[in-house]
């Protein structure tokens, strides 16, 4: 198998913007390959850590092998709680959205969807000044929440995947 080569310092700026753009070209595993280059060489970027957990969670409901653990993994990493709150809403509402799109049952990703609500509302909480992000995306959340009808109630006696009384706090 061969070696990784290893990138220059002084190359991370471009290297990122690389990241975005294979992100904008909805090629998520190029920009998740580039964050770590990254993050080999300079191991607390965490604007390389941020483009790797959305590379990751863009490939949700993929065939890429890509799960819930892997972009969780990620949140320790970041420096900040508000970034650790804001970035656990992330991952459980794209993930919510991804089962949604593989026909799970509406209730299932209802549950998803309704933590990252959470997840978000802590980072309201921690957000630095004029930074709303976390508004903007608990109010897609809402808005999913408003207009999907698939996203009802479950029906009697069914279990969400948050209700086994295990759960571990994402931050």
């Amino acid at each position: 198998m061969p070696e990784l080569k290893s990138i220059q310092h002084e190359a991370i700026p471009a290297a990122i913007e690389k990241a975005v753009r294979y992100r904008l070209l909805n090629e998520p595993r190029e920009a998740e390959s580039i964050c770590r280059d990254v993050l080999r060489a300079d191991a607390e970027n965490q604007d390389a850590l941020a483009h790797l957990l959305l590379a990751l969670t863009d490939q949700f409901g993929r065939e890429f092998g890509v799960d819930l653990q892997k972009a969780q993994e990620i949140l320790p990493r970041f420096h900040g709680m508000y970034e650790r709150a804001y970035y656990a809403g992330v991952i459980l509402e794209r993930w919510g959205k991804a089962m949604l799109s593989k026909g799970a049952a509406g209730y299932a990703a209802l549950d998803w969807i309704r933590q990252a609500m959470k997840s978000y509302e802590q980072a309201e909480a921690l957000r630095p000044p004029d930074n709303d992000d976390a508004i903007l995306r608990w109010n897609t959340c809402a808005r999913v929440l408003n207009r999907d009808d698939r996203l009802g109630p479950a029906p009697a006696g069914a279990a969400g995947e948050h209700d086994f009384g295990d759960e571990v706090p994402m931050i």
